[in-house]
């Protein structure tokens, strides 16, 4: 009743991955920049914080639907219908030419990307036949840590030599490129019959050990990525560093994330890793690299390790990320009736936006109220006790 009766060919998973590589890109390109939207007296912090946070806000809400609505209609058109929506949101922003609009274009982006991100994923679930799950979602994964971590570097340049019009512009193109694409290679993936559901059906389903524990896993290892990304460079600041030496430690983190992925992918995929102990060692080795982090900075608990210890620490969370991914994904994938995909992996992809901003949450108040030291170890401390969660998860083979 699925799609996949094998491998599919390469060409057909590529534009998939690129549709991620275009919501981290993009996401990340414009946020990065919009502190320069600040310092120009167009806005205060508090709104900056909400252009920050409108574009998470409205995958949040809007996952979910647009998850159901690819089982509905099926995958691609809304795939493809996402993407292009994200392209108009850009291009509107730059035919406009008022920057006010910034908060309006970004709320359109991330509507879109709800659109198209889970859809994505459902597709590259069905593309695929169980048995290669992992090593899909890991590529997956890769690209769009690709996307993370050169969006605020190109996006930067981008703005510095054409201003937000030519990131807007840029961003439209790559959308209705990558759409393009996936209209030409990517297979149609028609909804597949299914029973009535009922709001205690999904209740069920979404409570099930097959659905949270690799939820809860997703969203670990996002709020452990997202913290590094943000407060790693804060700790190596404290210590004295220089930002081109904490900027090069972030980038380290998202670079061994993109790589180990494809990787723990594989080894899933070839029974060396098992999905509830890959996830656990995922969240724990993260875990690890927070704590080592904990007592780098120039306010750590145990006194300063220096840039070395920030980059054990950067290395320790990218590589716990990169295992807990495509394994999470890919528990989910084969823990879910086809038929729900969409549905299943639009609720779990709150569950990671969620970690996105809980995480950062959580430290700051307890670096607030104590020490940054403090706030790592404190997120530390959770993504321990959401290892143990996890870790009885068995290793499931989907369709």
């Amino acid at each position: 009743m699925g799609v996949a009766s094998g491998p599919a060919p390469r060409a057909r998973l590529v534009p998939l991955f690129a549709a991620g590589f275009v919501t981290a890109f993009g996401a990340h390109s414009v946020a990065a920049s919009l502190g320069g939207f600040t310092q120009s007296g167009h806005a205060s912090l508090l709104t900056l914080g909400l252009l920050l946070a409108v574009y998470d806000g409205a995958e949040v809400l809007l996952k979910p639907v647009f998850g159901a609505l690819a089982d509905r209609v099926g995958p691609r058109p809304v795939l493809l219908g996402g993407l292009l929506a994200f392209a108009a949101a850009s291009a509107a922003f730059v035919v406009a030419g008022d920057a006010g609009l910034v908060g309006v274009a970004r709320l359109g982006q991330g509507a879109a990307a709800a659109a198209f991100s889970p859809a994505a994923g459902a597709l590259v679930a069905r593309l695929q036949p169980g048995a290669r799950h992992g090593r899909a979602f890991g590529s997956y994964g890769a690209w769009k840590g690709l996307g993370y971590t050169t969006g605020p570097l190109l996006g930067g340049v981008l703005v510095t030599v054409g201003g937000y019009g030519l990131l807007f512009t840029t961003l439209a193109v790559l959308a209705v490129a990558v759409a393009g694409w996936a209209a030409v290679a990517v297979p149609a993936a028609p909804p597949l019959p299914k029973s009535r559901q009922t709001v205690a059906d999904l209740v069920r389903r979404l409570t099930a050990a097959g659905f949270v524990r690799p939820t809860v896993a997703l969203a670990g290892a996002t709020a452990a990525l997202s913290v590094g990304v943000g407060f790693l460079p804060v700790a190596g600041a404290r210590d004295g560093l220089p930002p081109l030496v904490t900027g090069a430690v972030v980038s380290l983190l998202a670079a061994v994330a993109a790589l180990v992925q494809p990787w723990a992918g594989r080894a899933r995929d070839a029974g060396r890793i098992g999905d509830g102990p890959g996830m656990a060692a995922g969240l724990v080795l993260a875990a690890a690299g927070l704590a080592i982090a904990a007592v780098s900075g120039g306010d750590g608990l145990a006194g300063a390790v220096g840039v070395a210890g920030l980059v054990v620490a950067a290395v320790a969370v990218g590589a716990g990320t990169g295992v807990v991914t495509p394994l999470g994904f890919a528990h989910l994938a084969a823990s879910t009736p086809q038929e729900r995909l969409g549905q299943t992996m639009g609720a779990a992809e709150v569950g990671r936006e969620l970690g996105d901003a809980g995480g950062p949450l959580l430290v700051g108040a307890v670096a607030a109220a104590a020490t940054l030291g403090a706030g790592l170890a404190g997120l530390a401390l959770v993504l321990g006790a959401g290892a143990a969660v996890v870790a009885g998860a068995r290793t499931v083979i989907g369709r």
